[in-house]
């Protein structure tokens, strides 16, 4: 057998076949992905302490109200673009969003209490939605909580920049 013959027997061998194999494989987890951003309805935000959120966003709605430094309620309509909503997607897959409990609080612990701010993030798609309430003193994971406070940031960044470019 030529070297050439033996080139093309060693990709009709082992190459092919396991192109073949990542094919058949990966299209159906790719197809059937719980979450895909073609599919995304909407985001809803809120925190704050005690049983009712006065801060809270809405994406599909553009709604948005928060309570200022001066204790006053601030009530505006900020709407995120197509882009922020993607940018926010993809973080949310990076960091696994979809893999996280839906309440990220310690053990026993009251999430209506008045002394420990508490965020609710809620991503809507088509055919599901994803909801976590994270409580800001939870201690069993640290790595679970940094990634839900990088989260919550990287929402609350997005919002706050939308507000900016309105707002000029």
């Amino acid at each position: 057998m030529t070297f050439k013959g033996k080139k093309i027997f060693l990709v009709l061998t082992i190459v092919v076949p396991f192109l073949i194999y990542c094919v058949v494989y990966y299209t159906p987890m790719l197809r059937n992905a719980k979450f895909r951003s073609n599919e995304f309805v909407s985001l809803q935000f809120k925190w704050g302490v005690g049983k009712d959120l006065q801060n809270t966003y809405d994406s599909s709605t553009g709604n948005y109200q928060y309570v200022n430094d001066r204790d006053s309620l601030i009530k505006t309509n900020v709407k995120l673009r197509h882009n922020d909503i993607i940018y926010l997607h993809n973080k949310a897959n990076e960091l696994g969003l979809w893999n996280f409990p839906d309440v990220i609080a310690n053990g026993g612990e009251d999430l209506k209490s008045d002394k420990v701010l508490r965020y609710e993030m809620q991503f809507n798609y088509k055919r599901k939605s994803k909801k976590v309430i994270y409580m800001t003193d939870y201690s069993d994971m640290p790595k679970l909580r940094d990634v839900a406070g990088q989260m919550q940031k990287l929402i609350t960044q997005s919002i706050n920049d939308a507000e900016e470019r309105y707002g000029k």
